[in-house]
């Protein structure tokens, strides 16, 4: 059986990432990796046809990872923000298309929480089914325009602390159901399954074929390798369903461990962590070896 493709989070690099940091496609390739996960560019922020380029110079493939904000909300009370949330996921699909990227994956329902700046707050029954019948229709126009361009959406459920639509596997999966559409999936991450799902193997498999993208990241979102997820236990449900989508790994690094640093900061690299990386990729491509093996 053949293993799902291991890539990086263009962020472990650089935010935003932009031509001046191609380069480090070569960095990400020399660690093992098959493809690189970006981060769905603003318009005007990369040229599409000479990222593209740069990837295949480099023998890397591409998926995206969308990036709401509440002005481009699905969930949103507000008309404007609720189209915008719709306009941006079509924009996406457009990027992926341009980009030759199958997938796109993120929170896409919108509704983000402490770190777009809403506090979390008591929900009322109809404005809970207000909030995912604005959702669901959305994601159904998206997921269709996806299908006539040939790419997948992936809808990812966050921790308690970033949304408050969509946390576990099984919330997910309720949203990807009443979508009804092969042009959405699931995308899990095994970060957020760590604080949210019972159990992160009877998660992958509940998800089963309507899991269309991975990312692959420690409890502490160290490199993978280094806190206590169970990733023998992982790649085995992974194996199960006989995925054969993309994985990705999102190490964000700790390297100042100073009481009242905050650790949710992105930091960007002040030193090569290629080697860092590159044993990452081979732990968990043996764990994944072991698990897909006949």
């Amino acid at each position: 059986m053949k293993l799902p493709r291991l890539g990086i989070i263009s962020m472990f690099y650089a935010r935003p990432f932009l031509a001046e940091h191609f380069d480090r496609f070569a960095a990400a390739r020399q660690a093992g990796v098959e493809f690189m996960e970006l981060l769905v560019p603003e318009p005007g922020e990369l040229d599409l046809a000479a990222a593209r380029a740069a990837l295949a110079k480099a023998g890397l493939g591409v998926v995206l990872a969308a990036r709401v904000n509440l002005t481009r909300d699905l969930a949103s009370t507000n008309p404007e923000a609720h189209l915008a949330g719709v306009r941006y996921l079509r924009y996406c699909v457009d990027v992926a298309s341009d980009l030759g990227a199958p997938v796109v994956g993120g929170p896409l329902y919108g509704a983000p929480l402490v770190f777009a700046g809403r506090a979390p707050a008591p929900v009322e029954e109809i404005e809970r089914q207000r909030r995912l019948s604005q959702v669901v229709s959305g994601l159904r126009t998206a997921s269709a325009y996806a299908v006539e361009q040939g790419v997948c959406l992936a809808l990812e459920p966050l921790n308690r602390f970033e949304t408050d639509i969509a946390n576990t596997t099984r919330h997910g999966l309720d949203i990807v159901e009443a979508v009804g559409s092969p042009g959405l999936g699931l995308l899990l991450d095994t970060f957020h399954m760590n604080m949210e799902d019972s159990d992160l193997g009877e998660a992958i498999r509940a998800a089963g074929r309507r899991l269309y993208h991975f990312q692959a990241n420690e409890n502490h979102r160290g490199f993978v390798g280094t806190g206590h997820v169970d990733w023998r236990g992982v790649c085995s449900a992974l194996a199960d369903i006989g995925y054969a989508g993309p994985i990705t790994l999102e190490p964000f690094r700790r390297d100042d461990e100073r009481a009242g640093v905050p650790l949710a900061q992105w930091r960007a690299p002040h030193r090569d962590e290629t080697p860092e990386l590159a044993k990452s990729v081979t732990y968990l491509r043996a764990h994944l070896s072991e698990a897909f093996q006949p």
